[in-house]
C-alpha cells in the first residue's frame, strides 16, 4: 500500500495548489459599444468632476465649471485621453514584470508505480523531487531590472502626460487665435465695403477714376474669401481641440473656453536663460527617461553577468522495490564548459553602452532645443514689441483723423482710411501675438515644463493627475 500512499499524497498536494489558480475571465472589445461611450463623453460627467477636484482642489464646489482654461481643459484631456490610458496599461504590465521576476523556480517532482511477477512483493514505486536552486544573487538583479522597467515606464507616462498637455495647449492656441481672427476680418470687411460704397459716390459724381473703385472692390472680396475661411477655421480647430482632449466636439458646444494669460506672454527677462538651460539639462522628462533607460541596461547586464554561474538542483530520491525502501539526495548542475554566457553578456554591455550614449545625445539636444527655443521667443516678443508699437501708432492716428472728422476737416472717406489701417494692424498684431505664444510652447516643450503660474505640471511619474483612476473609468 506504499505506492498508493505516495500517490495519493502526491494528487493532494497537486489539488490543493492548484485551488489557487486564476480563472480566466474574458473581457470583449465591443465597437459598438465603445463608439458610443466615446460620443458619450461630456466636460460634466460626474467622474470627471472627482478627477478635477481632487487635482484643483481651488474649484471644489463649482460644477459644472462656468469656463474652461487651460489648466481645467488639460484635466479634461489626462482623465480622457486614450494615450494616457495606453501609457498606463503599459506601467501595469512593466508592474508585472517584477511579479514575474520575484517569482522563485518550482519544485518538480516525478512519480512512478509499477509491479512486478514476485508474488510476495509485486509492488515497485519511486519518487523523484527537484528543488531548483538560483545562486550569484539572479533572482536580486533580475527584480533590479525589472524595477529598473518600471521606472523608466513611468517617465513613458509623464512623456505621454506632457505631450498631452502640449497638444491640448497647441489646440487651444489655434482655436482662440481663429475666434479673434474672425472679429477682426469681420470688422475689416465691414470697413472694406464702406469703402467701396463711399468711392462709388465719389466715382458717381467723376471725383475718382473706376480703377480705384476696382481696386477697393478687390480688396474687399479678398477679405470677404478669408472670412469665409476664417470661419471654416473654427470649426477645424474646435474640432482639434475636442480630439486632443479626447471628447467628441459636441462636448465643447455648450462651454466657455477661455485663456486669461493669452494676450500677455511672460517678457524675456523673466526667463533666466541658465535656467531654461539647467531645465533643459536636469529637469526635462526625455534626461530622466534616459536616465533610467541607462539604470535598466546596467541592471540587465549585472543579472546576465550573474547568469554566467550555474543554477543546480537538489532533490530527494525515493524507491520502493521488492519490500525495501531506497533513499537518496540527488545533486544536478550545468557545467560551465562549452559556454559561460558570453553572448548575452556582450549584448548587454552594448545596450548599456548604447544607452549611455542615448543620454548624452538626449541632453546635449536637449540643450541646443532649449537655446533655439528661448532665441525664437525673444525674436518673437520684439516682433510683438514692434506690431504693438504700430498698433499705437493706427490708434493715434485714427483718433487725430475722428477729431478732424467731426471738426470737419476731413471727410468720411479719410476716416474710413484711418480705421482700415487700423484694422490690417490689428490683424498683424494678433498674428505677431500667435506667433510669440507659438514660440513658447516650443520653449515649454524644449523644458518640458509649463513656464507659467498655477498651470498642470505633469512632470512627476507619480503625480496625483497620472494616478489610475479605475473607480472613475468604470463609470465611463
Amino acid at each position: 500500500m506504499q505506492p498508493l500512499k505516495i500517490t495519493v499524497l502526491f494528487s493532494a498536494v497537486s489539488f490543493s495548489a492548484g485551488c489557487g489558480f486564476q480563472a480566466y475571465r474574458p473581457t470583449p472589445v465591443t465597437p459598438v459599444a465603445s463608439a458610443a461611450a466615446v460620443r458619450a463623453r461630456t466636460l460634466e460627467s460626474d467622474p470627471l468632476r472627482v478627477f478635477v477636484w481632487d487635482s484643483l482642489p481651488a474649484l471644489t464646489g463649482e460644477w459644472p465649471l462656468k469656463q474652461w482654461s487651460l489648466p481645467e481643459l488639460t484635466l479634461a484631456a489626462l482623465y480622457y485621453n486614450s494615450a494616457l490610458q495606453i501609457a498606463r496599461a503599459r506601467l501595469s504590465e512593466a508592474e508585472a514584470g517584477v511579479l514575474t521576476a520575484r517569482t522563485r523556480p518550482n519544485p518538480n517532482a516525478t512519480g512512478s508505480v509499477g509491479g512486478e511477477t514476485a508474488p510476495e512483493n509485486p509492488w515497485i514505486a519511486g519518487f523523484v523531487g527537484s528543488l531548483p536552486i538560483e545562486t550569484a544573487g539572479k533572482r536580486g538583479y533580475r527584480i533590479t531590472a525589472a524595477e529598473r522597467q518600471v521606472d523608466v515606464a513611468r517617465w513613458d507616462l509623464a512623456s505621454t502626460a506632457w505631450n498631452v498637455r502640449a497638444q491640448v495647449r497647441s489646440a487651444l492656441l489655434d482655436y482662440i487665435t481663429a475666434g479673434q481672427n474672425l472679429d477682426l476680418l469681420q470688422a475689416e470687411e465691414r470697413l472694406r465695403g464702406e469703402q467701396v460704397q463711399l468711392l462709388e459716390q465719389r466715382l458717381s459724381v467723376g471725383m475718382i477714376p473706376r480703377p480705384e473703385v476696382d481696386a477697393a472692390r478687390i480688396l474687399h472680396t479678398q477679405v470677404l474669401l478669408a472670412v469665409q475661411a476664417a470661419e471654416g477655421r473654427i470649426a477645424q480647430t474646435e474640432a482639434s481641440l475636442a480630439a486632443a482632449i479626447g471628447v467628441p466636439t459636441t462636448a465643447l458646444n455648450r462651454q466657455k473656453i477661455v485663456w486669461s494669460a493669452y494676450a500677455e506672454p511672460p517678457n524675456a527677462e523673466s526667463l533666466s536663460p541658465a535656467t531654461i538651460q539647467r531645465d533643459a539639462v536636469l529637469n526635462r522628462i526625455g534626461i530622466r527617461r534616459a536616465l533610467a533607460n541607462y539604470s535598466a541596461s546596467e541592471a540587465a547586464l549585472r543579472s546576465e553577468i550573474a547568469k554566467q554561474y550555474p543554477d543546480f538542483d537538489i532533490g530527494p530520491d525515493y524507491a520502493f522495490e521488492e519490500g525495501a525502501h531506497l533513499f537518496s539526495v540527488a545533486v544536478g548542475l550545468a557545467l560551465p564548459v562549452f559556454n559561460r554566457n558570453q553572448g548575452p553578456i556582450a549584448a548587454a554591455k552594448a545596450l548599456r553602452d548604447q544607452r549611455a550614449a542615448e543620454f548624452v545625445g538626449v541632453q546635449a539636444a536637449g540643450i541646443a532645443q532649449s537655446e533655439q527655443a528661448l532665441a525664437k521667443y525673444t525674436a518673437a516678443l520684439r516682433q510683438l514689441a514692434e506690431a504693438r508699437h504700430l498698433m499705437q501708432q493706427s490708434l493715434t492716428q485714427e483718433q487725430a483723423t475722428r477729431a478732424a472728422f467731426q471738426a470737419g476737416q476731413s471727410d468720411r472717406v479719410g476716416l474710413n482710411g484711418a480705421q482700415l489701417q487700423t484694422a490690417v494692424t490689428a490683424v498683424a498684431q494678433l498674428n505677431a501675438l500667435y506667433g510669440a505664444q507659438q514660440a513658447l510652447g516650443e520653449l515649454e516643450n524644449a523644458v518640458q515644463r509649463p513656464l507659467l503660474p498655477g498651470d498642470i505640471q505633469p512632470l512627476s511619474p507619480r503625480s496625483p493627475v497620472l494616478k489610475v483612476r479605475k473607480e472613475s473609468e468604470a463609470h465611463e
